[in-house]
C-alpha cells in the first residue's frame, strides 16, 4: 500500500475520486458543528456521560450528537433500516423475490430502505428531543406547547440531517474511493480520538493509574492486530476440475480452491447487535415499563455484555444463513464438473460445506463476542472508562474500514495499469 501512495497523485482518476471523497467528508464534518436551537450545548457532556445509549449514537455521528447538531442521527437510523430489511427479506417471500429480480429488485428493495431509514430517524429524533424534556438543558421558553414545539421540529430537522447524510454516502460510493456510510461512520469515530486521549490525561493520577493505561493501551494494540488477521484469514476449499475434450481440444483439469472467509458478515453482526441493545432504552421513554430492562442493559454492565454476545452470535449465522448457500454452492460445483478432492459430489458435498461453514461461522461469532467485550472487561479491570466508546465495535469498524478503502485504492491502481498496458 505504501508503494501505492506515489500513484495517487499521478493518476487523475483515483485523485479525482479521492478528493471528491474528502470535500464529501468535510461536508459531513462541518454539518457537526452547526447546532440546533433550544439546547444549553454546554452541559450535554455531563448528560451523554451517564446515558449509554446517547453516549453510542454519538459515537457513531462523529460527537454531532453531543454538539445537537443538524446530523445528531448520523447515519444509524439508514443502517438500522438496513438490519430490517435485511430480516424481512428473509420473512417476506414478496421481498425475497424482488430480491432476485437481479438490479431493478435491488434498486426498489434500496428505495424502501431509504424511506423506512426517514421513518426510523424521525421516531429516534424525537426519542432524543424528548429525552432532554427531563433535564434543565433547554433553553426555550417554558410551557406545554413550547415543549413539544421544540421535539417536533428538533426530530424533522434530525430526520433532514439523515437524509442529506445518506444522500452523500450514495454519492461517495458511486463517485468516490470507499463505501460512503461506512467512511462517515469512520470519520466519526476518529474524530472522538482527541477527546479520548484528554479525557485520559485528567484521570492519570497515581501510578497504578499509569500501569492500567499501559494495559489498556496493549489489550487495544492486541484487538487491532486479532482484527486485521481474522479480517483476511480464511479457508481454502480445493476443487478440481474433469477434462473434457471437445474435437481436437482439451479443456478443464485444472485445480483451484474456493475461499471462505472465518468472519463472514464483517463488522455488520457487532453493528446490528448494537442497534438492538439500543431499542429498550429508546422505548422507554414512551413504555416506562421498559426503563427497568433499559438499567440492566446499560453499557459495562453484566447482562449488557451477555445479551451483546448472544445477539452477535444470532446475527453472525443469521448473516451466513442468508448469504451463503451451501446446495446452490455445490450444484454449481458439480454443473461446471468440478468436485471437491475427497467429497462425492452431490448431496456429500452440500453437507460437507454445510459443517465447514459452521465451524467458520462459530469461530468467527466467537472471534466478534470476544473482541468487542474484551475492552470493556478491560476497563472495568483497569478502572479507566475514558476509552470506553473505542470498544471493539469501533475498532472492528475502522480496521474494516481502512482495509477496505486500500483494497479499492489498489484496485484503482491496477486498473489504470491495466487500461494503460491495453493502450
Amino acid at each position: 500500500m505504501l508503494s501505492n501512495l506515489k500513484y495517487i497523485f499521478q493518476l487523475p482518476d483515483l485523485r479525482k475520486k479521492l478528493l471528491f471523497t474528502l470535500a464529501m467528508i468535510a461536508v459531513s464534518r462541518i454539518g457537526t458543528f452547526i447546532a440546533l436551537p433550544g439546547i444549553n450545548t454546554s452541559g450535554l457532556g455531563d448528560l451523554f456521560a451517564n446515558n449509554g445509549v446517547l453516549g453510542f449514537v454519538d459515537l457513531f455521528s462523529g460527537g454531532a450528537l453531543t454538539n445537537f447538531s443538524i446530523f445528531s442521527m448520523g447515519i444509524i437510523p439508514y443502517i438500522n433500516a438496513s438490519i430490517i430489511l435485511q430480516l424481512l427479506t428473509v420473512v417476506l417471500p414478496s421481498l425475497k423475490e424482488l430480491s432476485q429480480e437481479g438490479e431493478s429488485g435491488r434498486r426498489q428493495i434500496a428505495q424502501y430502505t431509504r424511506y423506512l431509514a426517514l421513518g426510523l430517524g424521525f421516531f429516534q429524533g424525537l426519542t432524543v428531543a424528548i429525552s432532554f424534556l427531563n433535564t434543565e438543558l433547554i433553553t426555550i421558553n417554558t410551557g406545554y406547547l413550547s415543549y413539544w414545539w421544540f421535539v417536533l421540529t428538533s426530530a424533522l430537522t434530525m430526520v433532514g440531517g439523515t437524509a442529506f447524510l445518506m444522500w452523500i454516502s450514495e454519492l461517495v460510493t458511486v463517485n468516490g474511493i470507499g463505501n460512503g456510510a461506512s467512511l462517515i461512520i469512520f470519520v466519526g469515530i476518529v474524530s472522538r480520538m482527541p477527546n479520548y486521549i484528554s479525557s485520559t490525561m485528567k484521570v492519570l493520577q497515581s501510578p497504578s493509574s499509569y500501569l492500567g493505561l499501559f494495559f489498556l493501551i496493549a489489550v487495544l494494540v492486541l484487538v487491532v492486530v486479532g482484527i486485521v488477521i481474522v479480517q483476511d484469514a480464511q479457508r481454502k476449499i480445493p476443487v478440481q476440475y474433469a477434462k473434457k475434450i471437445v474435437g481436437n481440444k482439451m479443456y478443464g483439469g485444472q485445480a483451484t480452491y474456493i475461499p471462505l472467509k472465518i468472519n463472514q458478515g464483517g463488522v455488520l453482526p457487532i453493528i446490528f447487535a448494537s442497534s438492538v441493545l439500543m431499542f429498550p432504552a429508546m422505548l422507554a421513554n414512551f413504555l416506562p415499563v421498559l426503563a427497568v430492562v433499559a438499567g440492566a442493559l446499560s453499557p459495562g454492565s453484566v447482562w449488557y455484555m451477555a445479551v451483546f454476545a448472544f445477539l452477535i452470535f444470532f446475527f453472525t449465522y443469521f448473516y451466513t444463513a442468508i448469504t451463503f448457500n451451501p446446495k446452490e454452492l455445490a450444484d454449481n460445483i458439480q454443473k461446471y464438473g468440478g468436485f471437491i478432492l475427497g467429497v462425492r459430489p452431490g448431496q456429500p458435498t452440500v453437507q460437507y460445506l454445510d459443517k465447514i461453514i459452521s465451524q467458520l461461522t462459530f469461530l468467527g461469532a466467537t472471534f466478534l463476542a470476544v473482541i468487542t467485550i474484551l475492552p470493556t472487561v478491560t476497563a472495568n479491570i483497569t478502572r479507566i472508562y475514558t476509552f470506553m466508546g473505542l470498544g471493539g465495535t469501533a475498532l472492528l469498524i475502522m480496521v474494516g474500514v481502512a482495509l477496505d478503502l486500500m483494497r479499492q485504492i489498489d484496485m484503482v491502481i491496477v486498473n489504470s495499469k491495466y487500461e494503460g498496458l491495453i493502450r
